[in-house]
């Protein structure tokens, strides 16, 4: 528990004492003592409305239920200074703040590990993400899922979780078929033969790129058997766009501890098992030559669909089977970040897991909304460098990587983001990445400064010397950097990091502009060294954890 939950749980424990010394009621009555942040930090820390919820319990005036718990009260055992008793009867509490300064300390000493915890307990959770099919460029929903994704990893791994992250290839169905056929059709052209692509084949600049390359390195493919070529070239295929893939992703730093191939269900026969035991647990029936997996069991709106009358497989079948293999694999939840255009998808997805007597619960889905780029106020759909869909690619060069990955995750993922590119790029305190990173490098500014003029931080420090309502404030913020990693953790919920690395850098400025820093004091100096440096410490971890850079100089 961190220092400042410590505290409210002391103030709270102290309140009851004081209750029961004044013999206002028995112990087995006391009522739910909660004590809140007052809006304006002139009205106190913390105040509590526990006398108005006692006056028919104590049968006397709230106000003075409130002064007996004043005269009662152990202030010194509280850590409070002051207290006011205002309105109808809220208690207002002023801190005696000195107790935050030990935080410093913890900061410092943990460093990296500042904020961490073991609140997960080891859970074993499986994240899938981005999972695009390797047919062409990751565009900018993939980029919104990427970032997010890998940042509620980073998220979840520091609250204790035991995380891994994967990405499932589709590198089987009709898409690929499609994708093969493609090459096929710009490889015939690019040794000047007449050839049409299929219907629903690709067009991408980067299909017409293998074809060419292809058709200089290997011109005689077409001498090979129609099934070997088309083999060749969806294997070619594959291996260009997953480079492609993995090469982008790598450069936006998100990385992958697994990378499941489809095509390895139907190799180890895992698709055959999952109909098995779903045939096994009676949820599987034949009808107009189909087989069906009786879905609407579990909620669905109608039964599903997974071998067609013609022998194929759904594409629903080999999804049910990844998933199966993902609870035996052992992970105990799983987490799936599925595009905008999969919503109607969870149902079906929730309820094949029951048909294997899995509780359904244990699939998260989280939905990621449309992202809107805009450039002076107006929309761009079309990329400069290719007149197509905007990419991931085309994110990076035009704002960088910092920018994209912070951007991308500020908002939660189930609402709409207008992504303001001019902003993302500029060098002001509007844009909320930079924001961060200037008092990052401004701490790091002033600890060059302060190592110049010989101040050390050491063990014999006096926080004491810590004075200034705007540092007790800055230190609150610091202590609640684990429990917000927890919360935004439990509530699969990164974007709360940027909230909170906003209000950590806001809260900065102000006490930087409201107390000098390095002064002739130097005991004064050596104290707010250490305070800034732990500010520095818990800024380089949040941003970390939304993988974005700290920079000491900008």
């Amino acid at each position: 528990m961190n220092i400042v939950l410590k505290q409210k749980s002391l103030l709270i424990e102290e309140i009851k004492q004081a209750i029961l010394k004044a013999s206002l009621i028995e112990e087995s009555a006391m009522p739910e003592i909660k004590i809140e942040n007052p809006k304006d930090t002139k009205n106190g820390d913390y105040a509590s409305n526990i006398a108005m919820v006692l006056t028919k319990l104590a049968r006397k005036n709230p106000r003075e239920i409130a002064q007996a718990i004043v005269d009662n009260l152990d202030v010194a055992k509280a850590n409070v200074s002051k207290i006011d008793i205002a309105g109808p009867g809220f208690i207002n509490f002023y801190m005696d703040n000195s107790y935050l300064t030990s935080i410093i300390t913890e900061a410092i000493e943990k460093g990296d590990a500042f904020g961490q915890s073991d609140a997960g307990q080891g859970e074993k959770v499986m994240v899938e993400y981005v999972s695009a099919n390797p047919t062409g460029s990751l565009h900018i929903g993939h980029a919104r899922n990427a970032a997010v994704g890998d940042a509620l990893c980073n998220v979840l791994k520091s609250a204790g979780y035991d995380v891994s992250r994967e990405y499932y290839i589709n590198d089987a169905g009709k898409q690929i078929e499609n994708l093969a056929y493609s090459i096929e059709a710009r490889y015939k052209q690019a040794l000047g033969m007449e050839a049409t692509l299929p219907e629903d084949g690709y067009h991408g600049k980067d299909i017409i790129e293998i074809g060419e390359d292809l058709a200089k390195k290997e011109p005689d493919l077409l001498d090979l058997a129609d099934d070997v070529r088309l083999k060749k070239f969806r294997e070619l295929g594959l291996e260009y766009e997953m480079r492609k893939l993995k090469a982008d992703l790598a450069e936006f730093n998100v990385h992958f501890d697994n990378w499941f191939s489809e095509t390895s269900l139907y190799e180890k026969g895992e698709i055959q098992l999952a109909l098995d035991k779903m045939r096994e647990n009676g949820y599987l029936y034949e009808q107009d030559g189909a087989t069906w997996l009786k879905t609407t069991s579990f909620g669905d709106d109608k039964d599903r669909v997974l071998i067609k009358n013609d022998g194929t497989y759904t594409y629903f079948l080999p999804d049910i089977a990844y998933h199966y293999d993902k609870i035996e694999r052992g992970f105990q939840t799983l987490i799936n970040l599925f595009g905008a255009d999969h919503h109607g998808y969870i149902p079906r997805l929730k309820a094949s897991l029951e048909t294997f007597g899995v509780d359904s619960n244990r699939l998260e889905i989280q939905i990621m909304q449309m992202v809107r780029l805009l450039q002076d106020g107006q929309e761009v759909k079309m990329s400069k460098r290719t007149g197509n869909a905007i990419t991931l690619r085309d994110i990076m060069d035009e704002v960088g990587v910092d920018a994209a990955r912070y951007f991308l995750s500020m908002r939660s993922p189930d609402s709409h983001f207008d992504f303001d590119m001019e902003l993302a790029k500029s060098q002001s305190s509007d844009n909320p990445v930079y924001y961060a990173q200037y008092a990052h490098a401004r701490i790091c500014s002033m600890l060059r400064q302060a190592d110049e003029q010989g101040i050390k931080v050491d063990e014999t420090v006096d926080f004491k010397t810590i004075t200034n309502e705007k540092a007790f404030e800055l230190l609150k913020r610091v202590a609640d950097f684990e429990t917000t990693i927890v919360q935004a953790a439990e509530a699969r919920a990164p974007h709360r990091i940027t909230n909170y690395i906003q209000d950590l850098a806001a809260h900065f400025h102000k006490f930087y502009n409201a107390e000098k820093v390095l002064t002739e004091d130097i005991e004064k100096s050596r104290a707010h060294i250490a305070l800034v440096d732990a500010v520095r410490i818990t800024l380089k971890n949040a941003l970390t954890l939304v993988g974005v850079s700290a920079p000491e100089k900008m």
